[in-house]
């Protein structure tokens, strides 16, 4: 699995009590024309943490057949339960994925021995190669940097996805170890890219594909002044879609583009409030995403 630019950690659609796949393949086909270079199916962003197993893999199935080998395809597979973690991965593989986001496990806080453990249960299972997901506002634990570092000698953990708002980050685990870095904070990805990661596993491209994949594009090639001007024209809507937890205003962003004909979440996410709807139009506008 060759992972580099951006990859987006897509929003799922719902219909009713039901996933919208439909309007779910026409979001991949969105991102593919647009030009990202990976998918994210079931991350965080997707909403799994609400969605049965049946239907995170049909999900996963539904981003695999639309992509068509396009792109990589990621599908998210990990819970705070190391047992349900092996098998919803090996279940996932079977959907034809490129390649598993695990995710710290959640609630429990495992100790660096305990996810050291965890993480290498799942990639021992894994026919495909693994990517780990620090992501501690999330799960209230983090993954340090020399946990990383151990973690990196498994033949199958092949990148992490961090997500721990630190820039600095990059330099310490590039330096301890050569997994590849992916940033999971669409602010600071392109100062993370300067810094010798290899992309973005992206929200905000689920709304502004084309101008997020340039801007990483154009960073990881070193063309400095060209990524920042993409980076401040996108700035506005980077602060905007997390005005609010993840993913509401982003599937608001979608509603409002015509591209999710509802843009409902599933509880206990309720819908963004007006003045975050307002900052997110808004800054669709600045970037000119929304006319």
């Amino acid at each position: 699995m060759t992972l580099e630019g951006t990859i987006t950690a897509l929003a799922t659609p719902f219909s009713g009590d039901s996933p919208d796949y439909g309007a779910l393949g026409r979001l991949v086909d969105f991102q593919i024309d647009q030009g990202v270079e990976g998918l994210l199916a079931c991350g965080c962003t997707g909403e799994p943490a609400t969605m049965s197993e049946a239907e995170r893999l049909r999900v996963m199935e539904t981003v695999v057949e639309r992509a068509s080998g396009a792109v990589p395809v990621l599908g998210g597979t990990g819970t705070n339960c190391t047992d349900a973690t092996v098998r919803f991965t090996r279940q996932a593989v079977g959907t034809g994925v490129d390649g598993v986001l695990v995710i710290t496990p959640y609630y429990n806080k495992p100790t660096p021995a305990g996810q050291i453990a965890h993480f290498s249960a799942v990639a021992d299972a894994s026919e495909k190669p693994v990517m780990l997901y620090n992501v501690p506002g999330r799960t209230g634990v983090g993954i340090t940097v020399d946990t990383i570092a151990v973690l990196a000698e498994h033949p199958n953990i092949a990148a992490v996805k961090d997500a721990a708002g630190s820039v600095e980050r990059v330099t310490e685990i590039r330096r301890a170890c050569d997994i590849a870095y992916f940033s999971g904070d669409d602010h600071l990805a392109l100062a993370q890219a300067f810094m010798g990661s290899r992309g973005v596993v992206s929200v905000t491209s689920n709304v502004a594909p084309a101008a997020m994949s340039e801007m990483m594009r154009q960073g990881l090639s070193g063309n400095v002044e060209v990524a920042r001007r993409i980076h401040e024209r996108l700035f506005p809507l980077f602060r905007a879609l997390f005005l609010e937890t993840n993913p509401g205003p982003v599937k608001a962003a979608l509603g409002m583009l015509g591209i999710f004909p509802d843009s409902s979440l599933r509880l206990p996410l309720t819908a963004p409030g007006e003045p975050c709807r307002e900052a997110v139009r808004n800054a669709l506008a600045g970037a000119g995403i929304l006319g």
